[in-house]
């Protein structure tokens, strides 16, 4: 038997209100798995859905042994849902893919070929455009990855998202990463390990809405940014030391200027600016901590990432 015959494939889709696009989904995963000569499974994971997620998994498990399906107990959200796939996944080549078909399916053909060749333990794809977002959300991405890129050690590829396979021993890696605050873009890169790179244009929903508001989006990037960067905490350093240095240097002219022209300190209003700037500036850096702190403090709890309430999975990883 050669290296690569006999291994599984294990492919992780976390799904939120996906309940339109999971059929389409279906046809379109099993047509490409099935062509492999891999065994295989697919792990659908249900973060809390509010529409009939649940009960179209488990139909489609009842008529296909390879489809598996978790169930939280509520919204955990994806990162979550990613990580539950993690720790219940069995296969040799273990990967994400969402289940709107935005991510193509065909693709995991060449990146199993990448993969057997062993010159690389991930194959990923990343969008070499943005159609069919607006002008300012392709802004901001573009922008997040730039400054991410500049202030973290982990570096980001412009348009790569979680579609991709990696080799079990990266996503062990990835495992043993169980920090609370999650950003798997940013585990990605910082586990190390080769990656090759498919470029793909960008695919419209095959049906349903997405669930991520640009607001999600924001909080989405920013969580990124505090877990992989503490140039946030230099910032806040560095414009406290500037302003008072400005402060002391400003200081000292007033003195000079009244003592030897007899000049009274003028300027109510010019004082208030001052105060509300100062007071601003300070709570602005107190957010930053904050930030900080709250990370920390949910690290600290040591509560489960995940509670699965229901599965067909035998022996799964319930909570971890």
């Amino acid at each position: 038997m050669k290296e690569n015959e006999g291994k599984m494939i294990s492919i992780i889709v976390p799904c939120y209100n996906e309940e339109e696009a999971l059929p389409y989904f279906y046809d379109e995963i099993t047509k490409v798995l099935s062509s492999l000569k891999e065994d295989y499974e697919v792990i659908l994971v249900n973060d809390g859905s509010k529409d009939k997620t649940l009960q179209e998994m488990k139909a489609l498990c009842e008529k296909d042994k390879h489809m598996i399906y978790l169930s939280f107990s509520r919204n955990f959200g994806k990162e979550s849902a990613m990580y539950a796939g993690l720790c219940n996944a069995r296969g040799d080549y273990v990967g994400f893919i969402d289940a709107d078909l935005q991510h193509p399916p065909v693709l995991l053909k060449e990146m199993l070929e990448a993969l057997k060749t062993g010159e690389y333990d991930c194959a990923a794809c990343r969008r070499v455009d943005r159609k069919g977002d607006s002008k300012i959300r392709t802004w901001f991405a573009r922008k997040f990855y730039k400054v991410i890129n500049l202030i973290s050690d982990a570096q980001m590829v412009d348009g790569a998202g979680d579609y991709r396979l990696m080799s079990r021993d990266m996503a062990d890696a990835i495992i043993s990463m169980s920090e609370y605050n999650r950003f798997s873009k940013g585990i990605f890169s910082w586990v190390g390990f080769k990656t090759y790179w498919i470029d793909y244009e960008n695919v419209e929903r095959v049906a349903g809405t997405t669930s991520w508001s640009f607001w999600g989006l924001v909080k989405y990037a920013v969580d990124g940014i505090v877990n992989f960067s503490n140039a946030p905490l230099d910032l806040a350093s560095f414009t406290g030391l500037v302003t008072t240095a400005f402060a002391f240097i400003y200081l000292i002219f007033i003195i000079i200027k009244y003592a030897l022209f007899g000049d009274p300190v003028q300027g109510w209003a010019t004082l208030i600016c001052v105060i509300l700037l100062m007071g601003g500036m300070q709570l602005f850096a107190l957010g930053i901590i904050g930030q900080y702190i709250g990370k920390t403090y949910m690290e600290v709890k040591n509560r489960p990432h995940f509670i699965v309430s229901e599965t067909n999975k035998k022996d799964p990883e319930k909570i971890r």
